[in-house]
């Protein structure tokens, strides 16, 4: 397959997906939190930081996705444009919906909000791993690690950090709620769902020495926010 990082094929769709993707994930975990019914575990984890420092949940999610990144060094792993969009783009687009969409209302409306909130994650997904740019960098660093260590369980590791920062997340004030659960029921499918209709073409990929975006093999994973090159089937959020 062509290298994620490389632009010279397809740079104008990859790029209008690329973002398009990314505007559609922040849009769609303002909604999740507006509807105040439960976050995935990185965004409970995001909020409960939020309320312990007072910073905004965008400028938690930048800071805690550029510290991330440095733990890419000791992995030697390389980030492509996609990461570092994603460590920038979805946390100021979070930050810019909040301030635009009221919170509260009736447990009805609510819900639309989190069904349409997990519906778009998905689609956002899937526009974002389709353009192939590079991984999110908590998905990065997640099978960074396992291809470091390639007797290690792909799941087992994801689990492992999930269940953490849900953890920590729910202790500093996060919100966990039926959301939670909904979202990690469904995430998978609804990826694998779009991931087809937005996963771009690109021929064979080029000789080692050129190169670029450091692409890694991982075993199957259902949730992406993670798998750089990744089957339909592996791919969740990229994160």
């Amino acid at each position: 397959m062509a290298p994620i990082g490389n632009l010279r094929q397809r740079p104008v769709r990859r790029l209008t997906q690329l973002y398009a993707g990314l505007l559609l994930y922040g849009l769609s975990m303002a909604l999740m939190i507006r509807s105040g019914l439960g976050l995935d575990p990185w965004d409970v984890f995001h909020q409960g930081l939020s309320r312990l420092t007072g910073l905004s949940f965008g400028t938690v999610t930048i800071a805690v996705g550029a510290l991330v990144l440095l733990l890419w060094i000791p992995l030697r792993q390389r980030p492509g444009l996609g990461t570092v969009s994603n460590v920038l783009v979805i946390g100021l687009v979070v930050d810019a919906t909040l301030a635009l969409l009221p919170g509260g209302g009736p447990l009805a409306a609510r819900a639309a909000l989190l069904v349409a909130g997990i519906v778009a994650n998905g689609a956002a997904t899937a526009l974002y791993l389709g353009a192939r740019l590079g991984p999110g960098p908590r998905d990065g660093l997640m099978t960074g690690y396992v291809a470091r260590r390639p007797g290690r369980s792909v799941r087992l590791v994801r689990t492992v950090i999930e269940i953490t920062v849900l953890a920590l997340g729910w202790l500093l004030g996060g919100t966990v709620g039926v959301g939670t659960v909904a979202y990690a029921l469904t995430i998978g499918p609804l990826a694998q769902f779009f991931l087809p209709l937005f996963m771009v073409d690109l021929p064979p990929r080029e000789p080692a020495g050129q190169e670029s975006g450091g692409r890694i093999a991982a075993g199957p994973e259902p949730d992406g926010h993670n798998v750089v090159e990744a089957p339909a089937a592996d791919c969740g959020r990229p994160r």
